[in-house]
């Protein structure tokens, strides 16, 4: 046989993964990361699989796949992970690179990233892609890779997982998984959202941001751990309202818990700060207040608006406020004082004092007494001109 040192010689890891390749592969399959081709002859050999494409991001290996490998069923490509694969497969194989630099090996067949989990990152950021709603994907990792950062990565991309077996070799566990895409996934993909990305978890939620008839869009659902009830839809009930003011990102469609809306470019309102001059912030500060104006007359409390760090974004010189799940009815709205007291802060007032915006503490507050005492033009004209 031709010899090649840039191939991955089978190991123990090599011989778990292809024990369920023979169970678990069907139609049609790629094998990322090919090394020796041992998973696709296994996928190949099985009367389920009707192709394999076999990729690796060495060409050596590609070549030597290629004179060692005759196998009609199996075609070979040079590839980085995803980046040269077009259409979507029924089974994806990975026998990932997943030893941390640390351990000094400088062996790209191995070397996993600095961390160890980094390649095994990439291939789930871009594994939907190329999966079809009921496709299965067959991956490999070690211990050493820290289990539950790959059991994060595999839930920050809607994947559900089954851990098919363990087996202790030397120093080190090595896990063999089944992956699916989750039911939430297949329900976005139905509406025509692709490319889902995690982008963000708060408290109550998880953001994610999707590709909607080739428009930007960012996706809401609860996050399992928040034990809060019925957030998400309350959040999307008060998009549809506001809207009709021009407040809130814009709503597309809202359904059984989760929402999506036209995502956002932007800034937070400290990062903006930091990277503005005084003219422009003073602007945005005046544009916020008259947002928060409207809310107060129309007896909407958004809250958290006296820390709206990840509340209002900029973009584009206009702002953004975001995250409505508490927002309710009252008679006492507090949106504009609330504001007063954040730029009144110590972490707010700090960074404007650095941009020369500097604020009479007292008569802030003076004035926004008598705001909430007569929520009205004049008084709210009052607070503006002292900012």
């Amino acid at each position: 046989m031709v010899s090649c040192k840039s191939v991955y010689q089978p190991q123990e890891d090599s011989t778990l993964l292809e024990k369920y390749v023979r169970q678990y592969a069907f139609a049609k399959v790629l094998d990322i990361g090919t090394g020796s081709g041992i998973q696709a002859i296994a996928a190949a050999q099985s009367k389920n699989v009707q192709s394999v494409l076999a990729t690796d991001v060495q060409k050596g290996v590609i070549e030597y796949c290629k004179k060692c490998i005759n196998n009609k069923k199996i075609k070979f490509l040079q590839s980085d992970l995803f980046n040269n694969i077009k259409g979507k497969f029924d089974t994806i194989i990975f026998n990932p690179p997943y030893l941390p630099q640390e351990l000094k090996l400088e062996d790209l067949t191995i070397d996993g990233g600095k961390k160890g989990y980094e390649v095994i990152e990439r291939f789930l950021n871009d594994a939907n892609n190329f999966l079809k709603p009921n496709g299965i994907i067959l991956i490999v990792f070690s211990s050493l890779t820290k289990k539950e950062k790959v059991e994060n990565f595999i839930g920050n991309n809607l994947l559900d997982f089954e851990e098919l077996e363990k087996t202790h070799i030397f120093f080190e566990d090595i896990y063999a998984y089944l992956l699916k895409k989750n039911d939430f996934l297949k329900k976005l993909e139905k509406k025509g959202i692709k490319d889902v990305k995690y982008l963000a978890n708060g408290h109550r939620g998880l953001l994610f941001t999707g590709i909607c008839k080739n428009k930007k869009v960012a996706i809401k659902t609860k996050n399992p751990q928040s034990k809060a009830v019925n957030r998400i839809e309350n959040e999307a009930k008060w998009l549809k309202k506001l809207n009709k003011y021009n407040l809130g990102p814009r709503l597309l469609f809202a359904d059984n818990g989760y929402f999506a809306y036209k995502f956002i470019e932007g800034y937070f309102i400290i990062d903006y700060i930091k990277k503005s001059n005084k003219k422009y912030i003073k602007k945005i500060i005046k544009k916020i207040f008259n947002q928060l104006f409207i809310l107060d007359k129309l007896k909407i409390d958004k809250e958290e608006m006296h820390h709206p760090l990840k509340h209002i974004l900029i973009s584009k010189a206009n702002p953004y406020l975001i995250d409505f799940e508490r927002a309710h009815y009252t008679e006492k709205t507090k949106n504009v004082t609330q504001f007063c007291q954040f730029l009144i802060s110590g972490y707010a007032n700090k960074i404007l004092h650095n941009k020369k915006i500097n604020f009479d503490k007292g008569k802030i507050i003076k004035l926004a007494k008598i705001y909430k005492s007569n929520k009205n033009r004049m008084n709210l004209k009052r607070i503006i001109d002292a900012t």
